[in-house]
């Protein structure tokens, strides 16, 4: 049997385990679960880039505890030098849809919450008006969405978008922002090669710290 930390709560309550089926993952078995892909997270080849997608996100847990670990390898394996821009880049590859408003506005503080204190144990300059700051939250709020994950629809019941934050090759530092649907997705993976007919927002390439700006490309 799993042990629990005193602080740890498992159920908000028993209407919500009825009428959601909302379980917590208790953080030992979040623990165990992520040593599994501790290369993927920690010391592999582009491991700031390796990409996690959580489809029922809670209040976060399994987020926050990749975000930290990745945070950590960053800072034994980086520079100070270059520690603002891998820890953006380590944001913009975490990915998550909750479907409930509580558990979902937790899971975007929490993320934010840890990345900020990163960076100010690190010494660096991270308040509401830093490009720093206002940066991590963009890629917070267009990554960690509310909605329904088996439907792919959002809160708004419009279509679940994200998007890809690509490296830029041989610039560094700089990313080029690629919308994409939930559906879309699904559709690759599962190889039914269907065509994507959505208009997506076009973006300029720019500095990882200055995609907060969000400036669209002229097409």
């Amino acid at each position: 049997m799993t042990a629990l930390t005193p602080d740890e709560q498992l159920i908000k309550s028993r209407h919500r385990v009825r009428t959601h089926g909302e379980v917590f993952t208790p953080r030992s078995m979040v623990k165990q679960m992520l040593d599994l892909v501790k290369t993927e997270l920690e010391t592999g080849p582009n491991f700031v880039d390796k990409t996690f997608f959580e489809p029922a996100a809670g209040d976060g847990n399994f987020l926050v505890a990749i975000l930290w670990r990745k945070l950590h390898a960053i800072e034994k394996r980086y520079q100070p030098a270059f520690w603002q821009t891998e820890t953006l880049f380590a944001l913009a590859s975490i990915y998550g849809i909750e479907l409930l408003k509580d558990n979902h506005q937790a899971a975007q503080d929490s993320l934010l919450d840890i990345f900020v204190e990163f960076h100010e144990r690190a010494g660096n300059s991270c308040g509401p008006r830093t490009n720093l700051y206002r940066s991590a939250t963009m890629l917070i709020e267009c990554n960690i969405l509310q909605g329904n994950t088996l439907t792919g629809l959002d809160a708004a019941g419009d279509e679940i978008q994200f998007s890809w934050w690509h490296r830029v090759l041989n610039e560094p530092g700089m990313v080029h922002r690629e919308p994409f649907s939930l559906s879309s997705l699904r559709n690759s993976s599962t190889g039914k090669g269907m065509f994507d007919f959505a208009l997506y927002e076009s973006y300029e390439v720019c500095r990882v710290e200055h995609v907060y700006k969000e400036v669209k490309a002229n097409v």
